[in-house]
């Protein structure tokens, strides 16, 4: 049994001010510059490189300070969530589960209430149309359809209703429905910069084959993206999103700003030195660093690239 993922977010007319009184590291003041309610625990741990456990602390840390929103109980709430699914289903298979395809989906254009959630259950994609254009059908839902539907054909339909499918609770569930299609993550995914297609593939949210469709989209979008899209992609992950763009190379406007910056992550310098295909100005501009030079292992890394220059450093 799993909570649904709690996703912080600040209170509201909290102010910089007040930010800037707690005693922070580096690391945990990035955590909470990227505290935006649609983050989750283990996203800004993958985000920050701090540890789950280390977020998990900071967070309770703000809770007490007053500076985030306190955490529902999740325990509680799925529970909740779990008695209600059970009692729709046996409603389901009490009411509905025998009586002829025809008169399923005649009742699910009409009906409303628990039975109308009842009918989400039903396996026939002709079913589910009705229910999608049943007007009383609102979020409740579609997100048990895409929770719950077994066919990709009855969430291409879901997914045709955009009213419905850009509810965030309707997103969450579809992304861990085995029946989601390459051709429906795409569709999912094409408003979506490069940052959040990125947590996406690395959160825990998408089943493994959602996860694939992922890496396949965000490969294809990065070389289309503007360079400030790029190089927020390589910053903000600190390179780890490299490793998924293995053979991808980057053009001299990424390269520029890239140079641009002063680099103080051994994590993103590692990173970068293991880059294929990292061009020579940026190894050059990592070289100068004066944490690389303070570091000869991480230095070593970065000589020893194909891209590297050549003579004295």
């Amino acid at each position: 049994m799993s909570a649904d993922v709690w996703r912080p977010r600040l209170k509201a007319g909290v102010q910089l001010q007040t930010l800037t009184q707690l005693t922070l590291s580096p690391q945990e003041g990035f955590a909470v510059s990227r505290i935006d309610g649609s983050t989750s625990e283990h996203e800004l741990a993958l985000l920050t490189g701090l540890s789950e456990a280390a977020v998990g602390e900071l967070l309770a840390r703000l809770e007490v300070e007053g500076v985030i929103e306190p955490k529902p109980s999740g325990e509680a709430r799925v529970a909740d969530d779990e008695t209600r699914g059970a009692n729709l289903l046996a409603l389901y298979r009490e009411q509905f589960y025998g009586l002829p395809e025809g008169e399923r989906v005649q009742a699910a254009q009409t009906i409303s209430g628990n039975a109308l959630s009842a009918l989400c259950y039903d396996p026939l994609p002709a079913v589910i149309r009705a229910v999608l254009e049943n007007p009383h059908t609102g979020p409740e839902q579609a997100r048990l359809i895409a929770a719950h539907h077994a066919t990709s054909t009855g969430l291409d339909l879901l997914l045709n209703r955009a009213d419905l499918a850009r509810d965030a609770e309707v997103q969450r569930r579809i992304w861990r429905n085995p029946q989601l299609t390459e051709g429906q993550v795409r569709k999912l995914t094409a408003a979506k910069r490069l940052l959040e297609l990125w947590k996406l593939n690395a959160g825990r949210e998408a089943t493994a084959q959602a996860r694939s469709a992922i890496m396949k989209v965000l490969r294809a979008k990065f070389p289309q993206v503007g360079a400030e899209e790029r190089v927020e992609l390589i910053m903000t992950t600190e390179g780890r999103c490299l490793t998924g763009l293995a053979g991808i190379p980057i053009d001299g406007r990424t390269t520029s700003l890239l140079c641009a910056r002063t680099y103080s992550s051994v994590l993103l310098v590692s990173n970068i030195a293991t880059w294929s295909v990292a061009p020579p100005p940026l190894i050059a501009h990592l070289l100068k660093q004066p944490m690389v030079q303070r570091q000869p292992t991480l230095r070593k890394k970065l000589e020893l690239h194909p891209n590297a220059p050549s003579g004295p450093r």
